[in-house]
């Protein structure tokens, strides 16, 4: 390694690229961002009820809100009959929902902890932020559908 001289005059040794380059990633990983709003919108028994985006790719999937720290709208995650909060930073609401976009579960799930166990009729899962659910009356029962672009929450 090499000494190079700082700013303030201290010497002090060079990190190897690689290094530098993978704590540069790790900084742009933990720089705070909030996800959404989506381009889509969230129908909640035909009516309009808040932005949302939908995680479609395995990429998409596997990344959900990891990372972000906080939510605008509502993220619906296909192909996914649950879901955990591990790395989480905040408490989201979760609907687990069937084919049809009948809504099978609700929950409010906590950072380190929460996790929706797996159901087998289960098609997608929708997150929004805390006390959401609640706000746009969602509940077992209620029929969640992806509405078209430009409709704005009623």
């Amino acid at each position: 390694m090499v000494n190079t001289i700082r700013k303030d005059g201290a010497t002090s040794p060079d990190l190897p690229i690689a290094r530098k380059r993978s704590m540069r990633l790790l900084r742009r990983r933990l720089r705070p961002s909030t996800f959404g709003p989506g381009d889509r919108t969230l129908l909640r028994n035909g009516q309009v009820v808040a932005p949302l985006a939908v995680a479609d790719t395995t990429a998409s999937r596997r990344r959900g809100l990891l990372g972000t720290t906080g939510l605008v709208g509502a993220l619906w995650i296909t192909r996914c009959p649950s879901v955990h909060m591990m790395g989480m930073r905040y408490p989201i609401d979760v609907a687990v929902v069937d084919r049809a976009g009948t809504v099978l579960l609700t929950a409010t799930l906590r950072p380190w902890w929460g996790m929706t166990r797996f159901r087998f009729r289960a098609s997608a899962t929708i997150e929004a932020p805390e006390g959401a659910m609640t706000a746009w009356d969602v509940r077992p029962g209620s029929v969640l559908t992806i509405g078209t672009a430009g409709t704005q929450p009623v």
